[in-house]
């Protein structure tokens, strides 16, 4: 959902101030520019204000080489040369190759910190794998970010015009595709910045764009020096690097002006270059780096030297202090070791601070207007936010009405995973869960076996918690098989349904075992459940059947878990376990007929009854959670009577059991036992969701409306 208010905007600008501060002393200023500004189009810049390294000039807008100085001839300040800045509403282009998950959570972090500082319009060019496109198309259509295009393209389409270079990168086939892209990007687009997924900006990227200007005719990319001794070959004993122009150019940020690179035959000109030096060499180290470098050598009038800031390399050799030292600001932080924000680095807490900011940073208070520039809201924006103006303030159900519309940006498959192999009876238990429920994971993956989708509940800095919750744990970082995705907390109330739909959606299995993270199944369920659906030939019959797993609680936090269900049996005559809700809900559960299921050695068939909310097993497409149902009450019950209205027939499996653990109570619950508002507001939505039922079943939905006004007597 857009942002609503001033109080997420001062949150920017105050971020925005911290920066500039934290710079400020860092690097310090000049007094000189306090007395400068920029001068638009037709001005000059101060070096330092325009926050670039200090380096020689001619004053003629070439560069002086200064020995010993590996920054004087190639990172040149823009500082004797006019920026002319693009135009308030010009598009920029960026294309970004990404591939798997590690790399989908990186670009966020790049996407965050460009978005802070942009003043343009983007449009986006991402060379992805499946994985990715899966994962980011998600992102980008629930995020929401006004002015932002987003284009996709297939990775898979261009392996085979990269797969003969020989590549010991860790980046594999991925690292090679920045070669292709003037012949994969449109011919329409003269102009590209291209970014590897590890770069954290400091400054808008117009600047960056601006630096086309400053091309001679015969330039086609844009570099920045490599900041290491990489390519002079003095690292160790026989080391041998790809031919390079002094210390060579990194291409963690590159300007490439496509249409030039076309004119002169680029694609047959790497290719030369690269089956030429493969003759004498077995792979590249550094994958396109590489070959950029050699063709570079060979033909140097083709590179535009980019100063140092706008690629401050932080590798394991790194030189970097030489440029960032003598600058007054930095613009891209690129993490190119293999070891990321691991990385040794004298002032590495200084760069981490910086990128961890924009990584823990709330992504919704970037959803912000660029004014003045039109056609920049992505599709269904306008109307959500003319159905949130309509919305009055003083109802008492606003916060009820306000949290249906929000649309939470959402990562799918947030951490790395692996698919389950096809299986005709396979079942994914799906549940939802907030970051006070985190505890609960070792002990679920202890329990079930099998494949997991979990949708997580989390704002932007506690999925980094997350994140490294998991990596620390033995238990959950050897679970392939769980699938977690994040849902990014936006609005007062849980939107336990919209989280439940999520994880349903993304389960990959033909059966689902819908449940909750405070309940713990039984050590045997995965594999019973799977020998059910068989046994009841559920798939070849085409028979809708909800299988329920009847429901136990303990009140106690430390108890030995039932291994049987005699083992159960006997806990439960021992008063150590009690059938679910049965003091404070008895309804909820009574149709599911406990007494009967003591003795039953065959599944059981039981009619729906008013309030009815047992775990099931059903098909992956089965009909989804109603989202008007948020924070507390009613989310599942209204569920249940979906399954009923579309004829599922509802079978209690004999040797079935799952247990709730005791739990503090959330804020949703307090709110719901304390607050007649809070049920009156409910109340309203079962009243909307019957007449629902009513307009899509019509008479077949009377019984649930009579059970709902019978309920309703009752209380």
């Amino acid at each position: 959902m857009l942002p609503r208010g001033r109080p997420r905007a001062l949150g920017a600008a105050l971020l925005l101030l911290l920066l500039l501060v934290v710079g400020f002393f860092l690097f310090g200023r000049d007094p000189e520019c306090e007395r400068r500004s920029w001068a638009g189009e037709g001005g000059t810049l101060c070096d330092r204000c325009l926050l670039t390294p200090r380096v020689f000039s001619d004053g003629l807008g070439t560069t002086a080489t200064l020995d010993g100085d590996p920054y004087g001839s190639r990172n040149r300040s823009t500082s004797s040369l006019q920026l002319l800045l693009p135009p308030k509403c010009e598009m920029l282009h960026v294309a970004i190759v990404c591939a798997g998950y590690n790399s989908s959570r990186e670009i966020i972090t790049l996407m965050k910190s460009v978005l802070f500082y942009r003043k343009n319009p983007l449009h986006l060019h991402l060379i992805t794998d499946a994985v990715a496109r899966n994962i980011l198309e998600t992102l980008f259509r629930t995020w929401m970010v006004p002015a932002v295009v987003v284009s996709f393209y297939d990775a898979e389409e261009l392996k085979p015009l990269v797969s003969w270079i020989p590549n010991k990168h860790y980046s594999g086939l991925y690292g090679l595709m920045k070669l292709v892209l003037p012949s994969v990007l449109p011919l329409s687009l003269a102009r590209v910045i291209v970014l590897d997924t590890d770069v954290t900006f400091s400054s808008d990227i117009m600047e960056l764009w601006a630096l086309f200007g400053h091309f001679s005719d015969k330039q086609v990319v844009g570099l920045v020096e490599n900041q290491s001794d990489w390519y002079l070959g003095n690292l160790w004993k026989n080391h041998r690097p790809w031919p390079a122009l002094g210390r060579g150019f990194n291409t963690g940020v590159i300007l490439l002006w496509l249409d030039r690179l076309q004119q002169i035959g680029w694609e047959q000109m790497w290719k030369l270059t690269a089956k030429r030096e493969l003759l004498t060499l077995t792979a590249t180290s550094l994958a396109d780096q590489d070959i950029f470098n050699a063709v570079i050598k060979e033909h140097p009038e083709l590179v535009h030297p980019l100063p140092c800031v706008w690629n401050v390399q932080l590798s394991d050799h790194t030189l970097a202090e030489r440029c960032y030292l003598e600058a007054a600001d930095l613009k891209v932080i690129h993490w190119n070791s293999p070891k990321k924000l691991r990385v040794k680095n004298k002032h590495a807490e200084f760069f981490r601070d910086l990128h961890l900011t924009f990584l823990g940073f709330d992504g919704k208070l970037l959803c912000r207007e660029l004014f003045g520039c039109p056609n920049q809201f992505p599709p269904g924006v306008e109307q959500l936010q003319q159905a949130l103006a309509q919305l009055d303030e003083e109802e008492p159900c606003f916060e009820f009405r306000q949290q249906q519309l929000t649309v939470h940006r959402v990562h799918i498959t947030f951490l790395s995973h692996q698919p389950p192999p096809p299986r005709p009876h396979d079942v994914t238990l799906v549940a939802q869960l907030s970051m006070d429920r985190l505890q609960m994971l070792e002990a679920l993956c202890r329990h079930w076996r099998g494949p997991m989708s979990l949708a997580l509940y989390l704002t932007d800095a506690e999925a980094q918690q997350f994140l490294r919750f998991v990596e620390t744990s033995p238990v959950l970082s050897a679970r392939k098989d769980v699938a977690y995705h994040v849902v990014y907390r936006d609005g007062p109330l849980y939107p336990v349904n919209q989280l439940r739909n999520v994880a349903l959606a993304q389960a990959l299995t033909p059966y689902v075992f819908l449940s909750d993270i405070d309940f713990l199944p039984a050590y045997s369920l995965y594999d019973y459940l799977r020998a059910s659906i068989e046994q009841l030939a559920l798939g070849r019959r085409q028979r809708k059947a909800a299988l329920v797993v009847p429901a136990f609680e303990t009140l106690h936090y430390r108890f030995s878990f039932p291994n049987s269900k005699a083992e159960l049996l006997t806990l439960l005559d021992a008063g150590s376990l009690h059938t679910f809700r049965y003091h404070e809900w008895p309804q909820g559960h009574a149709s599911t007929d406990y007494t009967r299921w003591r003795e039953a050695q065959a599944p059981y068939r039981v009619q729906w009854s008013a309030d009815y909310e047992p775990y099931v097993v059903v098909p992956r497409d089965c009909p989804r959670y109603d989202p008007r149902f948020v924070g507390f009450g009613w989310n599942k019950v209204a569920h249940i009577i979906e399954l009923d209205a579309q004829e599922y027939e509802f079978l209690v499996l004999p040797e079935a059991f799952s247990i709730h653990l005791p739990h503090a109570p959330s804020l949703d619950i307090s709110r719901f036992r304390s607050s007649p508002t809070y049920r009156d507001c409910l109340q309203a939505l079962k009243e909307e969701f019957h007449q629902d039922l009513s307009r899509r079943y019509g008479s077949a939905a009377l019984k649930y409306l009579t059970a709902l006004q019978q309920s309703r007597s009752r209380a």
